[in-house]
């Protein structure tokens, strides 16, 4: 899902949607400053700056006849920055937002991201990209590592198609479907382990969970890749190959770890061999 925001609609759009990311936390923060060469002064001078925030929170949505857990990954980059602070000290840390206040200002955009001001930035515009899923119930296992890929449109494969696809890769897998989810927007999980000629386990496996639109964002879907043991040969191939055929088939969001990741991108680095690092969520 992307939105860009300009104007004091959008503003109230951002804040109405995200909850004003209460809660949330900042697990990244990128600054880069635009330059160009002035052949006048044969010096480079600054001609903008980008502030990108990358901030996990998670909602509780209504949905049916209850609420129910969405987890959400979002990306707020804001380009022509003005002004902007990143203060912290004696211990304090401008990560964890209470809350987020918004304005629009004389034309330019107001945010800060907690009560005293130590994270804000003033820009022109901005522009929201977000990933979300079904809500964890059960804190993740030590040393998980997570891929999910959130599709702009379409319905999501189903398991045989999956496992067709990795047969002629030469990735061999048998599927055991767990229970049932108790979350409304899942419509299938299970795991997916390789196997050898001789039918022979060759690896933990992954966990695969996908899942429909998520509170009312988009008409596509979702699939989560999950597994224990990322150094495993067998299993790393096995989840490369998973995310490289869902992110060539779709078009969408890449989300590694806690890092959202245009799928073009994905793709390129994957063919280059550079594997983008599929980190330990925060």
């Amino acid at each position: 899902m992307r939105r860009s925001i300009k104007t004091a609609d959008d503003l109230s759009w951002l804040l109405q949607h995200t909850n004003a990311f209460q809660g949330g936390q900042v697990t990244d923060l990128h600054i880069h400053k635009r330059r160009l060469f002035d052949e006048a002064s044969g010096r480079e001078i600054v001609s903008g700056t980008v502030v990108t925030a990358h901030i996990q929170y998670e909602l509780a949505v209504h949905g049916y006849d209850r609420f129910y857990a969405v987890t959400r990954y979002a990306k707020l980059t804001m380009t022509g920055a003005t002004d902007f602070s990143v203060f912290e000290q004696d211990g304090a840390d401008c990560s964890v937002i209470g809350v987020m206040h918004a304005e629009l200002s004389d034309g330019h955009l107001q945010f800060w991201f907690d009560p005293r001001g130590e994270l804000y930035v003033i820009c022109d515009e901005a522009e929201l990209e977000e990933v979300s899923r079904p809500g964890e119930h059960r804190p993740l296992r030590r040393g998980m590592r997570e891929w999910t890929f959130q599709a702009d449109a379409g319905e999501d494969p189903a398991v045989a198609w999956l496992l067709d696809r990795l047969d002629g890769a030469g990735i061999p897998c048998v599927w055991r479907a767990s229970k049932p989810s108790s979350h409304p927007s899942v419509r299938w999980e299970g795991h997916l382990t390789p196997v050898g000629r001789d039918g022979s386990m060759q690896a933990a496996g992954i966990t695969v969970q996908a899942y429909g639109p998520l509170d009312g964002c988009g008409s596509g879907f979702g699939i989560t890749l999950r597994t224990t043991d990322p150094h495993d040969d067998a299993t790393e191939r096995l989840l490369m190959a998973l995310a490289d055929l869902i992110a060539r088939h779709f078009t969408g969001i890449c989300l590694a770890g806690s890092h959202l990741i245009e799928r073009d991108e994905w793709l390129a680095d994957h063919r280059d061999g550079r594997r983008p690092a599929l980190q330990k969520p925060a």
